[in-house]
């Protein structure tokens, strides 16, 4: 039942926040794309590149892992190392990244309770960490567009799996745009924009378009 004289002009505690969640990169290497069939390999790293740009952007702490990268998977996707070049990278046995003490310690030391995860495939090494930390207590959200599966249904199956447990499914725009969430932060427009224009396809365009026509400081 709404009350209406405690209606006010306030965001939602649900909303992800430059200052409440962490990102959390798992196994975007070499042979994890080799099996992904699920959707464009591409357009995977593209948005996982993405992803990458807004957590920099606003400061997001953020965690790197990899699985056997010099015995069987390769090094992490070379373009989202660049993003954080001093980052540690975090390399496991586990397919559960959840069950590795290092990576379970690095997400502690974010201090955040919002996990934001991404990772090949979705069935493996996001469904297994993504469970593990709602288990334990973590409000988690999976970016389905940087994640991918062995096939669609394996993908497909992944989330629908994630959601009944209590995940929340988002897409790397949605975290971009909900934590800037305001086209008056000035602090943090033109990093957003710069995002939106070399990963966002056809909204990077529209937005390269009203800048031309309309002047620099075009909103979103």
């Amino acid at each position: 039942m709404v009350n209406i004289s405690e209606v006010t002009a306030a965001p939602s505690p649900d909303l992800l926040t430059p200052d409440n969640c962490a990102v959390l990169f798992i196994d975007h290497q070499p042979q994890m794309f080799f099996g992904t069939g699920s959707g464009d390999r591409t357009a995977i790293v593209n948005s996982t590149v993405g992803l990458a740009k807004a957590a920099r952007a606003f400061d997001v702490p953020v965690v790197l892992s990899t699985v056997a990268a010099e015995s069987f998977s390769g090094p992490l996707l070379p373009q989202l190392a660049d993003v954080f070049p001093d980052q540690e990278i975090i390399d496991r046995t586990t397919m559960n990244a959840w069950e590795d003490p290092a990576f379970v310690e690095a997400v502690k030391a974010t201090g955040r309770k919002k996990l934001v995860i991404a990772g090949l495939w979705t069935e493996v090494c996001v469904v297994l960490p993504a469970l593990s930390a709602l288990a334990q207590g973590y409000e988690v959200y999976v970016v389905t567009d940087a994640s991918g599966g062995v096939s669609p249904q394996a993908h497909e199956h992944a989330v629908q799996r994630m959601l009944q447990g209590g995940v929340v499914p988002v897409t790397w725009v949605q975290v971009l745009l909900e934590l800037q969430r305001d086209w008056a932060r000035s602090e943090t427009y033109m990093s957003v924009m710069d995002v939106v224009k070399e990963h966002a396809g056809a909204y990077g365009i529209g937005v390269v378009y009203a800048q031309a026509v309309i002047g620099a400081h075009a909103a979103g």
